[in-house]
């Protein structure tokens, strides 16, 4: 990590939080094997176990494969099989054999649609299995870019459509920001693991529809929701407003972690030797200023909340884990690419709430979901299934901006 904009008394540069952040992500990948089942993993409840009768889930499995593939990448023994196990189940019942593309459980022609949510993740675990040279993850790669670009790229619209039916027709009317979030994040990975920058292009053309045409324009409030023209959807999910994946109004969360994955695509970019745009930098600092303004304290106690309405008043009041720690990750970012105080002091009050609030030193992982009064619940997410948001936060911050994380690792390994 390049640490030249760094004050010296940065938590960035302190052994103690380093070995503090090493120790935590070890104990998360520890609680996080239970969830392995024959045919990849499964949820965990809140006691770290799986449920009697227990399914792999095709999204758990692909995070999993990721997070044991970058802890195969730091080092750690044992993890690399966890990492093949995911790679294998990825590439048995779970994919399509008919149709091509996954299900989103093994054998899932019940839940038969075709999700870009999903396949991105599928895409990401693809790349970070290659990097961990897992055996099945350059095959599993190709099988995922190939569905991307056959189906989900649309080049006239810069993004990826939303879902198909299992056979790939009636495609939704619906375009979602969620989705191509985590597709930037994915294309930053393909383009370090082809060496192709289309996939860096592809990204940047995604946050700039995304982020600097809708996102600026709306006071740095990320929209989530849009037709198949790209026109906003304010009121899309009204009557469901903590949907897991498409909940109403704006995600605070969401605003973070773009702000991180700007960062990354504009350090990307330059490492290609590509123009990063001078907007990637001012957009981060927007979204991450609005949402900790905003959503921090919202209704009075600390913490984020899950969703705000279109007047900035609180819908679901849940804190929930992933946002806090990509509160974090986003703060490291920003705090090593500016060097500027205010970062800093944002990184340590968001560990001091995760360390006060989510950490389960008994139970072991983190909490999930708090309700308003800091409480352990489980209305949107039960259990603790999610290694993934955790395990990164806990990452970031020892790397730098670029290369993507299994290539950063992978070359801190090697140095």
């Amino acid at each position: 990590m390049n640490t030249l904009n760094l004050p010296p008394t940065s938590w960035l540069n302190a052994p103690a939080h380093s070995n503090w952040r090493q120790a935590e992500a070890q104990r998360l990948l520890h609680f996080a094997k239970a969830a392995k089942l024959p045919d990849g993993f499964g949820n965990l409840d809140a006691n770290g176990q799986l449920a009697p009768g227990a399914r792999a889930e095709t999204m758990n499995t692909a995070r999993m494969t990721h997070c044991f593939a970058l802890a195969h990448l730091q080092g750690i023994p044992g993890c690399l099989a966890y990492a093949e196990h995911g790679v294998a189940a990825l590439r048995g019942a779970m994919q399509d054999a008919s149709y091509g593309g996954w299900f989103a459980h093994p054998g899932g022609q019940e839940d038969s649609g075709k999700a870009a949510y999903l396949h991105a993740f599928v895409a990401l675990a693809a790349s970070s299995a290659v990097v961990a040279d897992a055996v099945g993850g350059r095959a599993l790669l190709a099988d995922a870019v190939q569905v991307i670009e056959t189906y989900f790229w649309s080049e006239a619209e810069g993004a990826l459509r939303e879902t198909f039916s299992r056979a790939w027709q009636l495609p939704e009317p619906y375009r979602g920001a969620n989705s191509n979030m985590h597709a930037t994040e994915a294309f930053l990975a393909l383009a370090d693991v082809t060496g192709n920058s289309l996939w860096l292009q592809r990204a940047l053309r995604i946050a700039e529809r995304i982020i600097h045409t809708h996102a600026a324009a709306n006071g740095y409030r990320v929209i989530e929701h849009f037709d198949a023209h790209w026109q906003p959807l304010p009121d899309y999910n009204h009557e469901h407003p903590a949907d897991h994946f498409r909940p109403y109004g704006t995600t605070p969360g969401h605003a973070l972690e773009w702000a991180r994955l700007l960062l990354h695509l504009e350090a990307s970019l330059e490492q290609a030797g590509l123009q990063a745009p001078q907007w990637l930098q001012g957009c981060a600092r927007g979204l991450f200023e609005t949402a900790c303004q905003q959503a921090w304290n919202a209704d009075g106690k600390p913490g984020f909340v899950y969703t705000l309405d279109w007047v900035n008043r609180p819908v679901v009041h849940a804190r929930l884990h992933w946002v806090h720690a990509e509160a974090c990750a986003a703060a490291a970012a920003l705090l090593q690419r500016t060097g500027e105080a205010q970062y800093e002091q944002w990184y340590r009050n968001c560990w001091g709430f995760i360390a006060n609030h989510f950490i389960d030193a008994v139970g072991g992982s983190w909490h999930h979901e708090l309700d308003a009064r800091t409480r352990p619940a489980g209305t949107i997410w039960p259990g603790k299934p999610d290694l993934y948001h955790a395990y990164q936060a806990l990452l970031l911050p020892g790397l730098r901006l670029a290369p993507s994380l299994a290539s950063n690792l992978a070359g801190n390994v090697t140095r």
